[in-house]
């Protein structure tokens, strides 16, 4: 926009600003506001820049809800936004209600503002007429999911940001009845959007409130434990292997203490320092296990207490992390990626659905989503079960007919589909614990189970490339490059095919990826990301001839030669 068109379109700006000035309850956004219609009518380009920004266009309902920064205007996250999200999706509940009073439940974690917005949503909720449950406590976000099914509620709302930046907030829509406590898809979401822009058209200040909301009984949480705490299944000592555990400044830790303690797990040694919920995450840059850096005081805890495995939640604590000793390593351990923890779950609970059958084969699906490891695929093979590849996310995940267990490589697992459908990193922490102490038990560890893996099923090796971007245009640009021009070869290696999954393909819904498959059976996955301004590439390659080491040579160089490949491609 030129400085011409910017200055005429500041009376339209600044009155869209005070309108939503005039309905904002919270103090401190209020004062921020302010603060910017004075500088803009003061003639400072900056803050017409900075109000452009919040009011141009505003955060869009999608199927992951709302995630954004905390600050005013529609365009971020705040109490105003928030009530206009929460009378919308009133809204449609009630719509759809069939008769009955529809209810929903309401759950919060740790972060800036959490405890507020989920206060806001019970009471503009029961100011609807909807049955309105409000968990009695900051707890992560798989009790939230857990409590859907477990008071077969209407639907849940998470107020949450996951592993975001700490000035970061969203809000996480489930739906239960048919849809078992599994986050919302298409169309749903553009339903309940729909609703929200029709409230945003008037005053917050208008919708009905009421504090007439029920607080869950403690027992909710008790449930959830008693339910994750069955995951363990090994009649071996439970107590064998010791490990470190942080919940990264989030809410994991109590309730994953609970879990532990009645499986009969070993006292984990705490990161202390990350222990407990704390909005400012102060120990970490990006409170995030995948980001360079965040597990570092954990491998120091790890070190100095010599614990076999560490443990580490994300902060709403629907995430997992794993690490290993590693001698080669200068942390003296290495991170697991989230392909290597979801194939050796997988190949677990293939290994449970055999022993669990009555009458002949295991019987149920493994699924994971199209950009994780293609080794599900290969143990769901080996066991005669259904595989399901799934879009990105486990709202598409845990739909998946028959689950009995489901990953995606950014460190989600979904353990234990009979009582939750989301990812949860506690119930895969308390599958991984019991599996390292039933490998303990004939005196292996979690690296000779990954060599066992690779023995039996072949050597998989992944690599992920993140291109971020200044201009979201650019994405764009290079997906419209990949689409007109398409590769015939990346590197030396002849591209075989590529699936565009634009207008959906093979039964899956349609989505902005590209699957370039390689005449080596290696593949590269293009996509842009769903919550950052990122292109995100998946490379996959695997190998089944020779020893173990010649196996992880061969795929480990296939996918280093792709990747080079495609950061020239896209450069």
């Amino acid at each position: 926009m030129s400085s011409r068109d910017a200055q005429a379109d500041t009376p339209q700006l600044l009155a869209d600003a005070r309108a939503w000035l005039a309905q904002d309850p919270d103090p401190e956004t209020r004062t921020e506001l302010e603060s910017l219609i004075v500088a803009a009518q003061a003639g400072s380009a900056e803050a017409v820049d900075d109000l452009h920004s919040r009011f141009d266009t505003r955060l869009e309902f999608g199927t992951a809800g709302l995630r954004g920064e905390i600050a005013a205007g529609p365009n971020r996250m705040n109490r105003v936004l928030v009530a206009q999200a929460a009378a919308g999706f009133a809204r449609w509940l009630l719509e759809h209600a069939e008769g009955e009073q529809p209810s929903v439940v309401i759950g919060y974690d740790g972060r800036k503002n959490s405890d507020v917005f989920a206060r806001d949503t019970a009471e503009l909720m029961a100011g609807a007429g909807v049955r309105a449950v409000l968990l009695p406590r900051l707890l992560p976000t798989p009790v939230l999911a857990f409590a859907v099914r477990h008071l077969d509620a209407s639907a849940g709302v998470m107020v949450t940001a996951s592993h975001n930046p700490p000035n970061d907030n969203g809000y996480k829509v489930y739906l239960g009845g048919e849809n078992h406590g599994s986050q919302i898809v298409s169309p749903t979401d553009a339903e309940i959007a729909a609703h929200i822009l029709e409230v945003a058209k008037g005053d917050i200040g208008d919708l009905p409130r009421s504090e007439q909301f029920e607080i869950a009984p403690p027992d909710v949480e008790l449930a959830y434990v008693e339910a994750t705490a069955s995951v363990a299944t090994t009649t071996a000592p439970r107590d064998a292997v010791s490990f470190a555990y942080t919940a990264m400044h989030g809410v994991g830790w109590r309730t994953a203490e609970a879990v532990f303690e009645r499986v009969g797990f070993s006292r984990p040694v705490v990161v202390a320092a990350q222990r407990d919920p704390d909005p400012a995450f102060p120990t970490v840059s990006f409170p995030n296990p995948e980001e360079p850096g965040a597990m570092d005081l954990s491998y120091a805890t790890g070190r100095e207490a010599g614990v076999d495995l560490i443990i580490a939640n994300d902060p709403d604590a629907d995430r997992l992390a794993v690490a290993i000793p590693d001698a080669t390593s200068a942390d003296g351990f290495r991170r697991l990626s989230g392909n290597e923890v979801g194939a050796i779950l997988g190949w677990r609970a293939a290994e449970l659905a055999e022993r669990a059958a009555t009458e002949g084969a295991a019987f149920g699906a493994l699924a994971c989503s199209i950009v994780s490891s293609p080794a599900l695929a290969a143990v769901a093979a080996a066991y005669r079960l259904d595989f399901a590849d799934t879009l990105t996310g486990f709202k598409w995940v845990s739909r998946a007919p028959g689950l009995i267990y489901g990953f995606e490589e950014a460190l989600g697992y979904l353990v234990n589909p009979q009582t939750i459908r989301d990812k949860d990193g506690i119930s895969a922490a308390t599958a991984f614990l019991d599996l390292a102490n039933e490998l303990a038990a004939s005196g292996r560890t979690i690296a000779d189970h990954l060599v066992a893996f690779a023995e039996r099923f072949g050597y998989f090796a992944s690599d992920q490339i993140s291109i971020r971007v200044t201009e979201l245009s650019r994405i764009g640009e290079i997906m419209a490059a990949l689409r007109s021009t398409p590769p015939s070869r990346l590197g030396t290696v002849a591209v075989d095919h590529i699936d565009d999954l634009r207008d959906g393909f093979d039964g899956l819904p349609p989505s902005d990826v590209l699957r370039i498959v390689l005449a080596d059976g290696s593949r590269v996955m293009v996509r842009p990301s769903g919550t950052e301004p990122k292109l995100k590439i998946y490379i996959d390659a695997s190998s089944d001839q020779g020893s173990v080491a010649e196996r992880r040579a061969d795929a480990t160089g296939r996918v280093a030669a792709l990747a080079d490949a495609m950061r020239e491609l896209t450069a």
